[in-house]
């Protein structure tokens, strides 16, 4: 056997070592959070999966009803939910001591359909304007815990036109309002900045105007019985990364914070 082949030998049997520690020490990581962070995520989880080998499961709900499985006993590795959840989710001992870290934000904001006009929403009033002289609207419905229908339907209240928008909105179980608005079965969406930017049939027309508009503010720990405290570190770590940063941005949120 020539020098060549022993070489060329000795290549492939380090190649399979390293795969198999790679194998090895891979770990599969069960990652809890928000279905708002659906587009982001999915795009996402294959570079973070190719750079380590680690495998992410993820599961997506409304956040409100992914704190309750956490506190209903649900295991989980990764959690990613907002701010204010992740900070009560710490406070029952349902996160690893450290740091909660910021992962990114999304603005409650209106869609319309791609290729119409943009309605004006500078001002409470423009805004409110806009509402009464649209023939329908959807959002998601804030008895199911919603984050943007919550703030949806706190905005309309606070424009005094609950009762006028009452038989023209259609409440929907989660981030379906902008595909409603893609298919012109409604005329206005309000959802997450992040469910309205990833959809091709709508176009984004700002966020809701002053003190009527809320940033979502999605913050990630890991959870206090990871099954592997360095594979959860290390997403944690890369979500709040660089590269994920401008992944995140392209979905229309605002990274870190």
């Amino acid at each position: 056997m020539n020098g060549r082949s022993l070489t060329m030998q000795a290549a492939a049997a380090l190649t399979g070592l390293m795969l198999s520690v790679m194998g090895a020490d891979a770990a599969e990581v069960k990652v809890v959070t928000s279905v708002a962070l659906t587009n982001a995520l999915d795009e996402l989880a294959p570079v973070f999966e190719q750079k380590t080998g680690n495998k992410l499961t993820i599961s997506y709900d409304l956040a409100a009803v992914q704190k309750k499985r956490i506190l209903d006993g649900e295991r989980a590795d990764v959690i990613i939910l907002t701010r204010a959840m992740m900070d009560d989710l710490a406070s029952q001992n349902k996160l690893a001591p450290g740091n909660i870290v910021n992962v990114a934000g999304t603005p409650v904001s209106l869609a319309v359909r791609a290729g119409a006009s943009k309605p004006d929403i500078s001002t409470p009033e423009a805004f409110r304007q806009t509402l009464l002289s649209a023939k329908s609207i959807a959002y998601a419905d804030p008895a199911k815990g919603g984050l943007s229908g919550v703030v949806a339907s706190r905005a309309i209240d606070r424009l005094g036109i609950a009762e006028q928008m009452k038989p023209k909105t259609t409440l929907v179980p989660g981030a379906q309002s902008p595909d409603l608005v893609a298919k012109g079965e409604v005329e206005l969406g309000i959802a997450q900045a992040s469910e309205i930017v990833p959809n091709q049939g709508v176009q984004l027309v700002g966020p809701l105007p002053g003190e009527l508009g809320s940033l979502t503010q999605f913050s990630g720990g890991i959870a206090a019985d990871p099954a592997s405290a360095s594979a959860s570190k290390a997403l944690i770590d890369f979500l709040a990364g660089q590269e994920a940063a401008s992944r995140f941005k392209a979905k229309g949120f605002e990274p870190g914070g």
